[in-house]
């Protein structure tokens, strides 16, 4: 779901590159190290993907900054969240976007980094980063309605399936 608002074509095979339905999309975010596979060589595209995960690739997206060795580790210990102890080697992306207030943490001060992300959380993400919810229209109740309004007139849900539940883990 994440990457089907994405077009254009590069090069990486993975262990199960047979079940990624958007090669393209994937291709492009492996050729600009936006986003990469797994140790093992798989890329797991029904795999959740975790809220780690989307702070990094909303990182090196807004940032540009997809070095091998990025500068995302100088924000490591912006500890805005109870639970960043067990974030490892996300520690720096979700400090630097939780400083750039594109993500937010859940009412209990977690942010829970290697839970689950559904499809409005990401949504919400991606909005922040190109310039939405200045004033805090994804907070409170209706944070999801007022996601989706915004992604929906924004076009950004175009590519995404009907049937898709963006209250649903997201896979990669």
């Amino acid at each position: 779901m994440m990457l089907s608002v994405m077009v254009v074509g590069a090069g990486a095979a993975f262990s199960d590159q047979s079940k990624i339905k958007n090669t393209e999309a994937v291709d492009a975010c492996t050729a600009l190290n936006i986003i990469g596979g797994y140790p093992d060589g798989s890329f797991k595209p029904e795999g959740n993907i975790t809220r780690a995960e989307v702070a990094t690739i909303v990182y090196r997206i807004y940032t540009a900054d997809v070095a091998k060795n990025d500068k995302s580790g100088l924000y490591a210990t912006y500890n805005k969240f109870s639970d960043m102890a067990g974030a490892g080697w996300a520690q720096g992306y979700i400090g630097y976007c939780a400083n750039a207030s594109l993500v937010k943490g859940y009412p209990d001060g977690t942010f829970k980094p290697s839970g689950k992300v559904t499809g409005y959380e990401v949504l919400a993400m991606i909005l922040r980063a190109v310039g939405y919810d200045k004033n805090n229209e994804f907070s409170g109740a209706d944070w999801a309605l007022h996601v989706a309004q915004t992604a929906q007139q924004l076009g950004v849900l175009d590519r995404v399936a009907k049937t898709t539940d963006l209250n649903a883990p997201a896979t990669r």
